[in-house]
């Protein structure tokens, strides 16, 4: 039998299992021009969680009742389509179910003899991606500048934290525990980290691990990092908005430290980003993070979840950091 994962009921706060639920449906008979797909790996991001809610945004909001959508890695194993062939693998946005049929209309081919196939879902795909181009399009390093990220154990920010030390940065990473700390260190290559649950006061965290001020500071989380992250940073500084986890789950808006000030009187740039805005940039940036990655340059770190039913805990896990580096679940 087939299985899709539904969204039942929009959650209210932290996601829970009961938002989702789980129904067997028919596996579908291809027509002329069409794929079927079997499903190998999802990625669960924090960024589906804006898409449950029931809101105007970049992107439509989940339907209830509906199929959830991500990432996924998928493999041809019937085809009406003459540009894939039996046992290709593809990447795109598609739902979650075990089998489901396709146009092949902005399916990727991708090539498990290059790179393990999870890996273009983290590091070869849109969280890579990611990394590249709200750090260097938006953040513009310059050599033997400060780069301060926050969420930086995780799928994009380990990546962004490599980026920075390729192009001479002194690289400074904020996770969520002194394993994780230890891992941006020794495998990530970051030159300082901070264990924000264990920290004090983050602006003086921050001041201690970054004594020259911050230039560039690629933001994960938003909140009360964010306030502290821009109360240590150097005039030009560029702060790049990529993501606000610790608010994603708030039911009511939260309030904080008035930037403008510092904006002006620092002459900051702030500027937040969907990666899909750079779609031109994709076929220069994927072999660029390919190149570093077989030069040993580029490393990831990924945690797999085993199993079609663990897709929604798995997402659930991220709002928890149980995941170091990108959160994949194979099917």
């Amino acid at each position: 039998m087939n299985t899709a994962i539904l969204l039942k009921s929009r959650p209210k706060g932290k996601p829970t299992l009961d938002n989702f639920g789980f129904i067997e449906v028919d596996t579908p008979e291809i027509s002329d021009g069409q794929v079927l797909l079997k499903t190998r790996y999802v990625s669960v991001d924090p960024y589906l969680r804006g898409r449950m809610r029931d809101e105007k945004s970049y992107i439509e909001p989940f339907q209830l009742d509906k199929p959830v959508q991500s990432g996924v890695i998928a493999e041809v194993v019937e085809t009406r389509n003459s540009e894939f062939k039996k046992g290709d693998h593809v990447n795109g946005m598609l739902e979650w179910k075990k089998i489901q049929s396709h146009t092949g209309k902005g399916l990727q081919k991708v090539d498990p003899d290059k790179a393990p196939l999870s890996a273009y879902l983290g590091v070869l795909g849109l969280t890579g991606i990611t990394a590249y181009v709200g750090l260097l399009k938006i953040g513009e390093p310059k050599e033997g500048e400060t780069v301060l990220v926050s969420g930086a154990s995780g799928a994009v920010g380990s990546v962004v934290g490599q980026i920075a030390k390729i192009k001479g940065c002194n690289v400074v990473g904020i996770a969520g525990s002194d394993v994780k700390v230890k891992l941006l260190k020794d495998t990530f290559s970051f030159d300082e980290g901070i264990n924000y649950k264990t920290t004090d006061t983050m602006h003086k965290a921050i001041q201690e691990a970054c004594p020259e001020g911050v230039d560039v500071y690629f933001d994960n989380v938003g909140g009360e990092i964010l306030d502290a992250a821009v109360a240590n940073m150097n005039r030009f500084g560029r702060i790049v908005n990529c993501g606000a986890i610790s608010l994603y789950n708030e039911t009511e808006q939260p309030t904080g430290p008035r930037l403008e000030t510092s904006l002006v009187k620092k002459s900051l740039k702030m500027q937040g980003f969907i990666v899909r805005d750079f779609q031109s940039d994709f076929n220069e940036i994927v072999p660029q993070l390919a190149t570093w990655l077989r030069e040993g340059k580029l490393t990831y770190e990924e945690t797999i979840v085993n199993g079609f039913e663990n897709i929604p805990q798995a997402f659930i896990d991220l709002f928890d950091g149980k995941n170091k580096g990108k959160m994949v679940v194979k099917v």
